[in-house]
């Protein structure tokens, strides 16, 4: 099911095969017509799912997809700071989709009439058009085959530079903590996954951004920067969200300091936000206006909501330190929440999420070593290299001193005989170490 949503949302003209880049929606049940609309929310969400399904299934093309939405944001949604724009609008010139569609006689012009009508049927691009007489290039009922995809991938950047010196839509530039913090993960994941330091080096500099502009100078998180006005006590999507971005940066980084930020921001959150009464986070904080009521909210729709991401970051942080606390706040908004998650379970997806987290055994990998050297790489590929939404890692090495602070047990775990030395646990018991690439890949089987 998840293959065939991903495929068919790929081939749709919801995604801009041009410019790459997923559209906010699409209004028919083909995927074909979107809403114009491009939200940096969606993309970093998309780019998760995208990579999620390429380690399980190691199609390529999954990959591939990922890469090409990191592609756009890097090119047209990053401001010279660092930080990540939030949208680009559906019209240009007062018309939604001006900029993305096409005649088939501008295809032919500027390409010629053999290679645009080579074109034209592969992105079906016809003389009656698939959206009010024009076309927007999809995959819908075409394939291309690997013999041609040179000449696609031609023929995509000369539409592209065509397509450049239209009327651009408006871009929102606004800066959203909360936005940036999912998108600081899909790099984050993005950059150990593909391997590439490019996206680890974007969501390590787009996280600095926000740790710079964004906060207040007594530690207040921001919600919102524009123009070098950065304004508005952060709301708990804001905690949550870049959270969950500053695990994802220490574990394909392994810098401790995205780990000791993630910790203190959370103790904040705790502070401003949880309901000491019945669980769970209000909306705005303590130190904000008090409206008459202060709501919670906990539908998963276009983004998971703040409360659902905040439970999985608690349970991870839990995990990763052995701050206890932190996963007992996560079982209290289980037993809180979890009412309204049976009731309406397709409105409640990633806080199911992490309740599939808190009960799956998830696995706690420590790795040992006198300094980051090739064996640790090889183990370290071998925790990114599958599907693993249940497994954590701390990575210790003389390289990384400042960990032993922040993780309540390291120093229960030692190098064997000088070598790098993994070991996997389970609700914090462990098996015996090993310093066997092999080995270690095994236990992670198991």
């Amino acid at each position: 099911m998840v293959e065939k949503t991903l495929e068919d949302m790929y081939k749709g003209g919801i995604y801009d095969h041009i410019g790459f880049g997923f559209s906010r929606y699409s209004t028919d049940g083909k995927w074909l017509v979107p809403h114009f609309e491009k939200m940096l929310y969606d993309n970093a969400l998309l780019a998760i799912a995208y990579l999620e399904a390429y380690q399980a299934t190691k199609k390529k093309k999954n990959a591939e997809i990922a890469r090409q939405i990191f592609t756009y944001v890097l090119r047209d949604m990053t401001s010279p700071e660092g930080g990540f724009y939030s949208a680009e609008d559906a019209d240009s010139e007062g018309e939604e989709g001006k900029f993305y569609i096409w005649s088939k006689k501008e295809i032919k012009d500027i390409m010629g009439d053999t290679d645009g009508e080579k074109y034209c049927k592969y992105y079906n691009i016809t003389d009656e058009g698939n959206f009010e007489g024009s076309s927007i290039p999809n995959l819908i009922n075409s394939d291309i085959p690997d013999e041609d995809k040179d000449f696609v991938e031609s023929c995509r950047k000369k539409l592209f530079e065509h397509r450049n010196k239209r009327v651009h839509p408006h871009k929102d530039d606004k800066i959203l903590t909360s936005w940036n913090g999912l998108m600081i993960a899909a790099m984050a994941i993005g950059g150990r996954v593909l391997k590439n330091e490019a996206y680890s080096e974007a969501a390590e500099k787009a996280a600095e951004f926000v740790l710079s502009r964004l906060v207040r100078e007594d530690g207040r998180l921001l919600a919102r920067y524009r123009d070098g006005d950065a304004a508005y006590p952060a709301y708990v999507d804001d905690y949550a969200f870049f959270i969950w971005g500053l695990i994802e940066l220490y574990e394909t980084t392994y810098k401790p300091k995205y780990l000791k930020k993630s910790i203190a921001l959370n103790h904040d959150l705790i502070s401003l936000f949880w309901d000491n009464e019945n669980g769970g986070l209000f909306l705005y904080g303590s130190d904000s206006e008090q409206l008459i009521i202060r709501p919670k909210d906990l539908y998963d729709g276009a983004t998971p909501s703040g409360n659902s991401v905040a439970a999985l970051n608690f349970i991870r942080l839990s995990r990763m330190t052995g701050q206890h606390e932190f996963e007992d706040k996560a079982h209290k908004m289980f037993e809180s929440f979890g009412g309204f998650a049976k009731s309406i379970a397709g409105g409640h997806a990633f806080f199911l999420t992490a309740m599939l987290f808190a009960i799956s055994k998830p696995k706690e990998v420590v790795l040992v070593a006198n300094s980051h050297n090739a064996n640790a790489e090889d183990m370290l590929n071998i925790i990114r290299e599958d599907f693993r939404p249940f497994t954590m890692s701390i990575f210790y090495s003389d390289k990384f001193e400042g960990i032993k602070e922040l993780v309540t047990f390291i120093d229960n775990y030692k190098p064997v005989e000088g070598r790098t030395t993994a070991y996997v646990c389970e609700n914090y018991t462990c098996q015996a170490p090993v310093t066997d690439v092999n080995k270690f890949r095994e236990m992670l089987q198991e």
